[in-house]
């Protein structure tokens, strides 16, 4: 598969840089060129948004945000939802709509039925180890057809201006001259199990241990904070379980043949209240973990699933991996007791690690 200027594969050989793949972007080239296990996909990248905005939609959307009051609440949602109507109905230029739909035909030319995606929003703002951008933009997930995805990627460059993302650029006085985003367009994962894990606790910037989340079907539930997650903390070395808990999982997000979408469905009562991970799956997500920040020399926070389709042994993937950025730029704290641990969870709802994550989108 070859890139162009508007569209790099994940395995297409070119250098990921974060100026024009945006944060997600660029560490999904990144781990795949590493070897890891990431589904794949390919990157619609920032030349691509430069090449749909051009200088007027970019004078319309200046005008909206000029001298708004970040204290006006009502006054950014109404800039918001008109600069993303601006977007949103603005037709593609044919050139891209053109390379973007051989690309997704390559793409889907790698799997034996056409497979449904994911679209995800790559800011170059987003993923830095000194910023707290991710989650701003949206995600869309089980997307069939092209129409669908071309739809949504625009939808993902719309997202540069939700209310939350045009107030928090307002408040740290980041300007909006030269904003970028590119979208992330990949296989999703009929996950049966998914979640995150960070290569320390959250809790105290612990770097000798793993905090894993995880709950059964898509991770959205876990981050979103929908579902009380099964969290379980490991030794990084060992990899022995120190603490677990398991979470109430009363509901998982799974695709629904009938209609080829994504669904809400509630979790039967014998299968809330065991570990929805094996000994040896979850050993697998704490060596995956560790081997992201060996790669990154630096304690992370990845995204992954557990794919129903794959076999036992090639079915977890990496989704995604991030610096952390709470505790990594502190000392290292030192070693907590396991009692400790537990107490300071506070185990009445979401998990540290869900609350200290709820910006990752699967």
């Amino acid at each position: 598969m070859s890139n162009n200027d508007f569209i790099e594969f994940f395995d297409g050989g070119k250098e990921p840089t974060l100026d024009s793949l945006g944060g997600k972007g660029a560490s999904l080239v990144t781990m795949t060129a590493a070897g890891m296990p990431v589904p794949p996909g390919f990157v619609v990248n920032t030349a691509a948004f430069r090449a749909f905005m051009g200088a007027g939609l970019e004078d319309s959307i200046k005008a909206q945000l000029d001298g708004l009051d970040p204290e006006d609440i009502a006054a950014v949602d109404a800039a918001s939802a008109a600069i993303r109507e601006l977007i949103t109905s603005r037709p593609v230029p044919a050139d891209l709509r053109e390379v973007t739909r051989a690309a997704y035909d390559a793409l889907q030319a790698r799997f034996d039925s056409e497979a449904p995606l994911a679209v995800r929003s790559s800011a170059t703002a987003e993923d830095l180890p000194d910023a707290s951008f991710a989650g701003q933009q949206d995600t869309y997930l089980w997307l069939t057809g092209f129409d669908s995805v071309g739809e949504h990627i625009r939808a993902c460059w719309a997202s540069l201006y939700t209310s939350r993302a045009i107030l928090y650029r307002l408040k740290n006085n980041i300007p909006d001259d030269g904003l970028c985003m590119a979208v992330v367009v990949q296989k999703m994962v009929n996950a049966k199990t998914a979640g995150v894990a960070m290569t320390l606790d959250p809790t105290n910037g612990d770097r000798s241990k793993i905090t894993v989340d995880a709950s059964w079907g898509v991770g959205e539930m876990v981050v979103s904070g929908t579902v009380t997650p099964d969290n379980i903390q490991l030794d990084k070395v060992t990899l022995a379980v120190i603490t677990e808990h398991i979470g109430d999982k009363h509901a998982e997000m799974i695709p629904d043949p009938a209609t080829n979408t994504l669904v809400e469905r509630d979790v039967p009562e014998e299968r809330r209240t065991v570990r929805c991970l094996s000994n040896d799956e979850l050993s697998a997500v704490a060596q995956l973990a560790k081997r992201a920040e060996k790669h990154y020399k630096s304690p992370q926070d990845i995204e992954w699933a557990i794919d129903a389709d794959l076999p036992d042994g090639e079915n977890l993937l990496l989704l995604q991996a991030r610096p952390e950025t709470v505790h990594s730029s502190k000392p290292a704290a030192p070693k907590a007791s396991a009692g400790g641990y537990a107490s300071s969870l506070g185990f009445g709802g979401v998990s540290s690690i869900t609350a200290s994550l709820s910006k990752i989108v699967s």
